[in-house]
C-alpha cells in the first residue's frame, strides 16, 4: 500500500478541535502525520478548495440482505455509502430473517467483507425474530460483533422488555437504539397529522406517538442506568424530552434523519409515496424545534436514514406503499444546503456530527485523523452544484423525492482504511 499525501485541502477533524489549511499523510493504511512538512508520499492528491475531513459514520441504515434484495443489498448499499462520503455504516436487523443470532451477524460482516467497500457495523436485534416477546441472545451477539441492539424500524412495544433490555445491555456497555413510535396512536398513518392531512383527507400519524414512547424510554434510562439511542426523533416535544433528560444527566443520545431538518409534510400533496417515511415529515414548528436541538447539541447525530424500497413497492397507491426513502446519497448536500449555507451550523459543528459523534455512539474507532487511527478518511467538494438523477443513484432503488433537483456539494473521494474507495484512482 504505498503513501498518500494530501495537500493544500481544509481540515477539519471535530474530534481534535482541527480546523486549517494543511497537509495529511496517510502510511500503511493509517493516519500518519498532519500538518504542512508532514512528510513526502508516492501518491499525492492536491484537495485544494476542499475539505478534508474523517470518512462519515451513518448510525441508521437499512441494508435489506437477506431477504429483501430486491431492495437492497449490501454490496450495493455499502457502495452507496461511499458515494455519500460514509466511510462506515451500521445496519438495522429489519431483514428475513433478522438478525437475531450469531450466524446472521457473521453473514452480514463477510458479505461486506467481500463487497470492500465502506465498514459495514451490525446492530443485532432486541427481541427474537423482531417479535418483541422474548429478549435475543444478546451476550453470543455481542461476542459475534454486533454494535448496539434494536428492533427498529419497528417500536419495541413492550415496556417491561425495553426495560429488561437497558438492563441487560449494562454488561456489555452497548446502547439500545429506539424507534420512538407508539403503534396505537400512529395506526399505520400516511403522513404527520396537521392542517395538511385534515385538507388532503390522509390519515395523520400525531407527533404523540413519538412523544409519548419518547418518554417512557427516557424514564426507563434514567431508571436503569442504559445506554439510550433515539435514531431519528422529528418532533419538537420529543426534542425538549431529551434536552432535559440531558440536563439530568441520563445516558441519551439522538440522531436525526437529513429529510427532518430539510423536507416538511406539505410536500405530500404531490401525493408522491417517496415522502412517505416514518416517523412522517413535520410542519414548519417541528422542523424549527429539530434545527434548534441541533444547533444547541440536543441532537448529536445526522444520520441517512436509509431506507431503500424497490421501485414496484413505491408505486402502489399511497396508503399501502411502504414508508422509506433512499438517501445515503443526498445527505451531505441536505447537510450543506439547510445548514450550513443558512448559519445554523458551522462545518466543524456540523461534521462532528457526522463522524465523531455517531461513532462514539457506536463505540467504533472511527470519524478521527488523528495519528494513528485507520485512514478512513472523506474529501468533500463544498461548492459543486449537481443535479440529481435516480436513474444514476449508486443505491439499488431508486426511491428518492429529490430527481431532478439542483443539490449542492459532494464527497469527491474517500478512503478507507487508506485505501480509495470513491473517486478517482491515483
Amino acid at each position: 500500500m504505498s503513501d498518500i499525501l494530501i495537500q493544500n485541502g481544509r481540515v477539519i477533524d471535530p474530534q481534535s478541535g482541527l480546523d486549517e489549511v494543511t497537509d495529511l499523510l496517510i502510511r500503511d493504511g493509517q493516519i500518519a502525520g498532519v500538518g504542512t512538512g508532514s512528510g513526502d508520499a508516492a501518491s499525492v492528491i492536491d484537495a485544494a478548495n476542499r475539505i478534508v475531513a474523517p470518512g462519515f459514520v451513518d448510525t441508521h441504515v437499512q441494508l435489506r440482505e437477506p431477504g429483501f434484495e430486491e431492495d437492497e443489498t449490501i454490496e450495493t448499499g455499502s457502495r452507496a455509502a461511499l458515494a455519500g462520503g460514509f466511510s462506515s455504516i451500521a445496519c438495522l436487523p429489519n431483514t428475513s430473517p433478522p438478525i437475531d443470532t450469531p450466524a446472521g451477524v457473521e453473514f452480514i460482516r463477510q458479505k461486506a467483507a467481500r463487497a470492500g467497500h465502506a465498514n459495514v457495523h451490525v446492530i443485532g436485534c432486541i427481541s427474537k425474530n423482531r417479535e418483541g416477546q422474548e429478549l435475543a441472545e444478546i451476550g453470543t451477539l455481542v461476542e459475534s460483533g454486533a454494535v448496539a441492539f434494536s428492533d427498529a424500524p419497528s417500536p419495541l412495544a413492550s415496556t417491561d422488555l425495553m426495560r429488561r433490555a437497558l438492563q441487560y445491555c449494562l454488561m456489555f456497555d452497548k446502547p439500545i437504539f429506539s424507534h420512538a413510535e407508539v403503534p396505537e396512536l400512529s395506526q399505520e398513518g400516511i403522513m404527520h397529522e396537521g392542517v395538511t392531512s385534515l385538507v388532503l383527507g390522509l390519515s395523520g400519524m400525531p407527533a404523540d406517538a413519538e412523544d409519548v414512547m419518547t418518554s417512557r424510554d427516557l424514564r426507563l434510562a434514567e431508571s436503569t442506568g442504559g445506554r439510550l439511542h433515539f435514531l431519528n426523533i422529528s418532533s419538537r416535544d420529543s426534542v425538549e424530552q431529551v434536552r432535559r433528560a440531558k440536563a439530568r444527566d441520563v445516558q441519551v443520545t439522538a440522531g436525526i434523519c437529513a429529510a427532518h431538518f430539510s423536507l416538511m409534510d406539505e410536500l405530500l400533496r404531490s401525493f408522491d409515496s417517496n415522502y412517505k417515511v416514518n416517523p412522517p415529515l413535520r410542519d414548519q414548528q417541528h422542523l424549527d424545534a429539530c434545527i434548534a436541538g441541533l444547533i444547541d447539541g440536543t441532537i448529536d447525530v445526522i444520520t441517512s436514514g436509509h431506507a431503500p424500497r424497490a421501485t414496484e413497492k413505491k408505486m402502489r397507491e399511497l396508503d399501502l406503499a411502504p414508508y422509506g426513502m433512499v438517501q445515503l446519497e443526498t445527505t451531505l448536500s441536505l447537510v450543506i444546503m439547510n445548514l450550513i449555507i443558512p448559519g445554523h451550523l458551522d462545518w466543524p459543528s456540523a461534521l462532528a456530527k457526522l463522524t465523531c459523534n455517531p461513532a462514539a455512539v457506536l463505540g467504533i474507532p472511527s470519524g478521527t485523523l488523528a495519528v494513528g487511527a485507520d485512514a478512513d478518511v472523506v474529501i468533500i467538494d463544498p461548492d459543486v452544484e449537481w443535479t440529481l438523477s435516480a436513474d444514476q443513484l449508486v443505491s439499488r432503488s431508486r426511491n428518492t423525492p429529490l430527481g431532478g433537483r439542483q443539490l449542492r456539494g459532494r464527497a469527491e473521494t474517500v478512503l478507507v482504511g487508506g485505501e480509495i474507495r470513491h473517486g478517482k484512482p491515483l
